[in-house]
């Protein structure tokens, strides 16, 4: 395959990012009667917030709080408050389009769009194989898509390569439960925040990333709660809490090992808990034997006593609550962070009680629900494992196919890039998921669309991947298709279908149905709607330890949501879980794992003497293929900055707004300086939701965890360098794009 059919710049001033803003009348505050107030949830983040849109003339013009629903209350983040404006966007793909050298992408009719795509598929796979051809997937997505995708690639486009972007995400943390648990779910809801003593946040910038989430930790504090940050930066929920831990990225282990050796050696422990519901903790101790509070400051660079005081809070607490994010799961060492954590929280028997318990973020909108029911490589629904015979053998079932007919495990989402790029994996498909921006090393992953024989992506705005597209198939938002998503806390939700898709672009499902019809297993994905689609998940699911069987619809409407496992339609679900004591493991305990420290894949050395880690901004959403498109969320944030310190910049003559070039062994960016006292002197951190010359990920390294697969995000070494110009200085020295065009 060539590479972009006409410049980018070209692409850009076609199919945007281009700014969109609220037009006169179109404002919440409006006074106008819509036609409809529809009550659903936000399409970005995993605390799906409840919100009611506004409907006029069959479009979304604004939104109203929903104040009873019992997560958000009504409250909303900036995401949320400007997210009906992606509807009606002048960026909306409205048709398929098809690639034209030359002259870019081309508006088609459906059935051309299909026939080219079906002919492909049949193409590559009759000269390469079945698995020579991949699909890529999303968790924005429903239950519903994300059941009936990894259906589709099993089923129909008959491929193991099968993955989805949450392997950027929550696959750590998911590794990380099962290995303690039996079970990838928080094991409580956020209620339980409100009356635990202490609460730990470990790399989990709450108040940008999961504002709606800072108002249940203000209740927590209201009631006396003392707070413990862990993260490099000091982000703004740091700013308030008792006590601070800025430590050195990577070394996230480090410091709750040493942790945890405090609390053994001060018997800070709930050791009736640990002996009749636990197994593992000797090996675990013996672990940690060596991690004295001297280790632990040298390698974290956190003074000794502030860790010991952390440790202390903690044991002493008779409530507690620990959640964590992103910050401790890219990594190479992704699930051992995860593990490490659950060790705290194992060792002082706080789990399964009132205001006590565990808590994983969800990224993304449907991160939770997403892996649980489909587009995993190593997964089917229910969180079934694909390589368990039995497991397979009931999902065949359900789906009407022989065992021996379902393909075994797939690579990853980065190992498939890997493969396209050894010539491997020859056509790809893909759906609301945006690698070129989302992945590490991005130039690698360019290369690799530039080798695909065929390309095809389902999307409702053209991303960066997919103008690398030989065919866009134009899909849905979120509020264009009826369906349900899980929130972080395992709570099933209702999304509601508030508009049509514009234009000639279709539902998602309508297209996956219509390829799996063309590909001869149309009998097999013949759903009325999507409640078809989810009482057929229900089924698949029965039984495992992500059970919905006993929720319905109906359920869902009337309680406001139900949580996961509900394995009748009598059972009330399962806010907290772990009450009774047993584990859904094989010895019914929860099992502590060792988690020996091991250091980053890539350290500081001369060369490349300080450490970079990239993460979120409070205006901007993933790869920003959605946010970087409203205006007002632009506004807030314009550009990427690279936030250093005051003292580490003026090591190297820096100052506020300076254009600097960031190196490292997989190339080099510029980005203004933004001078901040708020991060460690010796790390830069870089936001990651741009594309282009503004992409983080041109820099970040390509290492993976080896049992997650999630890549390192957070630490990779790094140097700086003035150029002699300032931020607004336009330059195209790295790229062929224009950073001002760059939203």
């Amino acid at each position: 395959m060539a590479k972009l059919p006409v410049t980018a710049d070209e692409i850009i001033n076609v199919f945007g990012p281009h700014k969109h803003y609220p037009n006169k009348g179109t404002v919440r505050s409006n006074p106008q009667n819509p036609d409809a107030l529809v009550k659903t949830h936000c399409c970005f983040c995993g605390l799906q917030c409840g919100i009611q849109l506004k409907v006029k003339d069959k479009k979304v013009v604004g939104f109203e709080p929903w104040n009873d629903f019992p997560f958000n209350e009504g409250r909303l983040c900036p995401k949320g408050v400007q997210r009906y404006m992606q509807d009606n966007h002048p960026d909306r793909l409205l048709s398929p389009y098809k690639r034209v050298e030359g002259k870019g992408f081309v508006p088609i009719e459906w059935d051309e769009a299909y026939d080219v795509v079906i002919n492909e598929i049949k193409r590559i796979q009759e000269k390469y194989g079945k698995n020579s051809f991949a699909m890529l997937s999303g968790v924005s997505l429903t239950n519903e898509k994300s059941y009936m995708i990894g259906k589709f690639a099993r089923v129909a486009l008959k491929t193991a390569n099968l993955d989805y972007n949450g392997r950027l995400c929550m696959v750590s943390a998911g590794a990380g439960n099962k290995k303690a648990f039996g079970m990838d779910r928080s094991s409580n809801s956020w209620a339980d925040l409100a009356h635990a003593e202490v609460i730990i946040i470990t790399g989990a910038n709450v108040s940008e990333c999961f504002p709606v989430l800072t108002h249940k930790i203000w209740e927590a504090r209201d009631n006396g709660a003392k707070l413990i940050v862990i993260d490099p930066r000091q982000i703004p929920i740091a700013r308030t809490a008792d006590i601070h831990l800025p430590l050195r990225p990577g070394t996230d282990s480090a410091l709750t090992n040493t942790m945890l050796k405090v609390l053994i050696d001060n018997n800070w422990l709930d050791n009736d808990f640990i002996h009749n519901y636990t197994s593992g903790f000797e090996e675990t101790a013996e672990a940690v034997k060596d991690c004295t509070l001297e280790w632990g400051e040298e390698v974290t660079g956190i003074p000794k006593e502030l860790i010991y005081k952390a440790a202390e809070m903690w044991g002493k607490a008779k409530t507690s609550f620990l959640m964590h994010a992103r910050g401790i799961e890219h990594h190479s060492k992704g699930v051992q962070n995860v593990s490490s954590c659950i060790n705290l929280v194992l060792a002082t028997g706080r789990i399964g009680k009132p205001y006590c318990g565990y808590g994983t973020i969800t990224g993304q909108g449907n991160g939770q629900g997403g892996r649980e029911h489909g587009h995993k490589c190593d997964q089917l629904p229910g969180n079934r494992d694909i390589e368990n015979p039995e497991h397979r053998k009931f999902v065949a079932n359900v789906w009407g196919i022989k065992e021996e007919d379902m393909p075994g495990k797939g690579l990853s989402a980065y190992e498939i890039i890997e493969a396209i790029n050894r010539g491997e994996i020859k056509g790809l498909l893909s759906i609301c998921f945006n690698p070129l921006v989302s992945l590490p090393n991005n130039s690698n992953v360019r290369a690799a669309l530039e080798k695909l024989e065929f390309y095809a992506g389902i999307d409702f705005f053209l991303s960066e991947t997919l103008r690398h597209a030989n065919i866009i198939l134009a899909g849905s938002l979120q509020e264009e298709e009826e369906g349900t998503t899980t929130s972080a806390e395992g709570r099933v939700i209702r999304i509601r279908a508030v508009v049509d898709p514009p234009g000639k672009a279709k539902r998602d499902s309508e297209i996956l149905m219509e390829l799996a019809r063309r590909l001869g297993e149309g009998d097999k994905f013949n759903y009325k709607n999507s409640e078809e689609t989810f009482n057929e998940l229900r089924v698949a699911s029965r039984g495992s330890a992500a059970d919905y069987y006993g929720i319905t619809y109906e359920r869902v409407e009337k309680n406001l949501g139900i949580f996961w496992p509900c394995p009748t339609e009598d059972h009330p679900g399962t806010p907290r879980l772990w009450e009774d004591k047993v584990f859904n493991t094989n010895d019914k305990k929860a099992h502590f794992n060792p988690t020996p420290y091991k250091k980053p894949t890539e350290e500081p050395d001369e060369d490349y003497p300080i450490v970079l880690t990239t993460g979120r901004v409070v205006s901007q959403y993933l790869s920003g293929s959605q946010t970087r498109r409203i205006g007002k969320l632009v506004d807030l944030y314009p550009e990427p900055l690279l936030e250093i310190h005051p003292k580490l910049a003026a090591k190297y003559g820096i100052e506020e707004n300076d254009l600097i070039k960031v190196s490292t062994r997989r190339g080099s960016a510029l980005f203004p300086a933004n001078v901040v006292e708020t991060i460690r002197q010796d790390t830069v951190f870089i936001p990651y939701h741009w594309g282009g010359v503004n992409s983080a990920n041109q820099l970040t390294i390509d290492a993976l965890d080896p049992v997650s697969k999630i890549p390192e995000f957070k630490v990779c070494a790094c140097k700086v360098e003035k150029t002699g110009r300032k931020k607004g200085e336009n330059s195209k020295e790295f790229g062929n794009q224009s950073r001002d065009i760059q939203y």
